[in-house]
């Protein structure tokens, strides 16, 4: 019995699941709860899906109704939490990454756990772990789980949207080096199993508000700063600038992205002052230039080589500063 077969197997004999993710909800925690979600009820089972805190509105086409959110429902999360006989941790390699009071419910957990992930150096705190660095993407491990597990037979069209929402978002629309060829075939499995890619496309790209094209316009024209010498961009939004233009969760997620297609870039790095603390996004190209090692070593984060995430608690210009301090340290001069 293989690892994946394994996992059916619990899921067969459980009968109170939680599944849950990461805080800050993105496409691919959302997209691998949801396509888990749905598999499990295909199975003939049910869960509930138990999240720190809401997806971003760009993702809110998704059916997420069922969602308890820690934010909104703690009573019912922590009353599921104490029925649950199988929780499974979907897209985080550490309990910390769930939020202080999911965190508490899970590590006081007795029953079985099973950690899907595909970020670096995973915490060891599950029964079960399938952790995959060089998989695209969470949603990617997920959809191996049913293939591997003898039932990809059961991928449809309910299945597969948000699995392939998930390896999307991930990888960039296919453009990071994750996309391996692995990958693609996994995509043509669920384009066989129903998936209408260009519909998931354009439901992600086609909803930006005037609010959110003005908000990214500001950021790429007043504060994106370019170190020349090392091919480094930055762009800093406080909470005042993010107010003006009536900043949604989600509306700066792709600013890293835009920043990096400039010609020649190495990297960019975008924070964005949010509940007190500056949230930052690191994106960069290539092997030699990695931006985990700065975000775990200097600002409380980590990820993957180039597509990492930290945070800090100075003040904007006191971060601006910290990492234009740090840019000459891990970025060689052209």
């Amino acid at each position: 019995m293989n690892i994946n077969e394994q996992i059916v197997a619990e899921i067969k004999a459980a009968q109170n699941i939680i599944i849950t993710s990461h805080k800050s909800a993105d496409g691919d925690s959302v997209g691998s709860s949801l396509g888990l979600l749905n598999f499990i009820e295909k199975l003939g089972k049910t869960a509930t899906v138990c999240h720190p805190d809401a997806a971003p509105k760009f993702l809110h086409w998704l059916d997420t109704s069922a969602f308890l959110l820690m934010t909104d429902q703690p009573t019912e999360i922590t009353e599921a939490f104490a029925k649950a006989d199988l929780v499974f941790c979907l897209d985080y390699n550490a309990t910390n990454r769930i939020g202080p009071d999911m965190q508490a419910l899970l590590e006081a957990a007795t029953c079985k756990t099973i950690m899907i992930d595909h970020h670096l150096n995973p915490e060891d705190f599950a029964t079960l772990t399938v952790s995959e660095p060089s998989a695209s993407s969470t949603s990617e491990l997920i959809v191996e789980l049913i293939e591997q597990s003898g039932n990809i037979d059961l991928l449809d069209e309910k299945i597969g949207p948000p699995l392939y929402l998930g390896i999307l978002t991930d990888t960039g629309s296919f453009r990071f080096s994750s996309t391996a060829p692995r990958t693609h075939e996994i995509l043509a499995k669920l384009l066989t199993g129903g998936v209408v890619n260009n519909l998931i496309h354009e439901k992600l790209s086609d909803n930006n508000t005037v609010s959110r094209l003005r908000l990214q316009g500001y950021a790429m024209c007043e504060k994106l700063e370019v170190m020349e010498d090392y091919m480094v961009s930055i762009i800093s939004l406080s909470k005042e600038e993010l107010a003006k233009y009536n900043y949604q969760k989600g509306d700066t997620d792709n600013l890293a992205n835009q920043a990096l297609s400039i010609q020649g870039m190495k990297a960019a790095i975008v924070f964005t002052e949010r509940d007190g603390i500056m949230k930052i996004s690191f994106r960069s190209k290539g092997e030699e230039n990695p931006v985990n090692v700065l975000a775990g070593e200097h600002f409380d984060g980590g990820g993957h080589a180039n597509a990492s995430g930290g945070m800090s608690e100075l003040s904007v210009i006191e971060t601006l500063a910290k990492i234009k301090s740090l840019v000459p340290r891990y970025f060689s001069v052209l």
